[in-house]
């Protein structure tokens, strides 16, 4: 009986150190495995209604864009699956056809949807049914605070980019497109109101230069030009986040501003050789503006590549960002923002500062 138990016990030994020399074996010869386990994909939820999701062709070109540009460690997700769009990529999505924002947080919908996808990082293009329903800004809004509020209870660092709509113009209703332009007028504010260094919330400027008699079939929903222009106004938000960065969220001391207006500037997120950045512009006097200008200086090296939510004019060693036509007009105390994209060589600091706000 003694032999047989040390027999047991030899054999129960050699399996032990049998096992653990495969798996020593396994590491070595693998060694990125679990390093490449750890690196989880940043979890993508493209969220709205049928511009979003039926079949929402600007998702493939999107996805592809960022593919081609290296942001490979990607997922996007969704309850809802691909709807065609004739190119390769990740179709999963939730843009629910028809569907409003004011219903979806009054119906407490989207907590299930973050539940079953998990995102990381959410691309909202929602309202444009809300606004066809001639239900008020305010009340769009305060359905945007609910989904805002769901998306971090389900990930407190959630990265949210909320889209000012494209435009519209059905045959069937004169009234959407003014409707959306007082929509959009509200979403820059009230972006930067929400945002937070642990979760951004950060306004795309998706209306200007889009056209719905050339970039839509319908007047509503995105042909394939407009398909182009909305993957081509979310690329660089999203891209931004989906760079490592160290954000600056110091904002530059406001200069003088003319007849009220003040500015300044902070720096969102920064890559090897580019930043992105976000400007306020506040009037501070006590008579609204009806316009505004915004000057900035850059070093020798830097330049402004594109601007969401105003009109860049470049200078020598700096350039001029005015207004777009919902958010020149400025009640006293008002805020507005605008963003834009920067190149800078190497390493060296992002420095783009404010030189003056003119009203105007």
């Amino acid at each position: 009986m003694r032999n047989t138990r040390n027999s047991t016990a030899l054999r129960a030994l050699l399996s032990a150190l049998a096992l653990t020399a495969a798996l020593l074996t396994a590491v070595v010869a693998h060694p990125g495995a679990t390093a490449a386990a750890a690196a989880d994909p940043v979890r993508i939820m493209p969220l709205g209604d049928s511009i979003t999701g039926s079949p929402g062709c600007w998702r493939s070109v999107l996805w592809n864009r960022l593919q081609d540009s290296g942001h490979t460690s990607i997922d996007f997700v969704g309850t809802l699956g691909p709807q065609g769009c004739g190119q390769p990529h990740d179709g999963d999505n939730e843009g629910h056809g028809g569907f409003l924002a004011t219903n979806v947080a009054a119906q407490n919908q989207l907590p299930g949807w973050l539940d079953a996808t998990r995102p990381d990082i959410v691309v909202m293009h929602f309202g444009t049914n809300d606004v066809w329903s001639n239900i008020a800004p305010d009340r769009i809004l305060a359905a945007f605070d609910t989904l805002v509020g769901q998306m971090r209870v389900s990930n407190p660092d959630m990265k949210i980019l909320v889209a000012q709509l494209i435009p519209m113009n059905p045959s069937s209703c004169a009234e959407c497109a003014q409707r959306v332009v007082d929509l959009n007028s509200r979403i820059p504010a009230w972006a930067a109101g929400r945002t937070t260094a642990r979760s951004p919330v950060i306004a795309v400027d998706q209306w200007t230069g889009f056209s719905t008699a050339a970039d839509t079939y319908d007047g509503v929903h995105p042909n394939s030009s407009g398909d182009n222009k909305i993957a081509a106004r979310w690329y660089p938000a999203l891209a931004s986040l989906l760079t490592p960065g160290s954000p600056d969220p110091t904002p530059t001391p406001t200069p003088p501003g003319g007849a009220g207006c003040g500015a300044s500037v902070r720096t969102v997120s920064t890559w090897q050789g580019g930043y992105q950045a976000e400007a306020t512009v506040t009037n501070n006097g006590a008579s609204a503006l009806r316009g505004w200008s915004v000057g900035l200086t850059l070093p020798d090296g830097e330049a402004i590549t594109q601007v969401w939510n105003g009109v860049l004019t470049t200078t020598t060693g700096g350039a001029t960002v005015g207004h777009v036509s919902w958010n020149g007009a400025l009640a006293s105390g008002a805020s507005t923002t605008f963003g834009f994209i920067a190149t800078r060589p190497g390493t060296a600091a992002p420095a783009a500062r404010v030189t003056g706000c003119t009203a105007g």
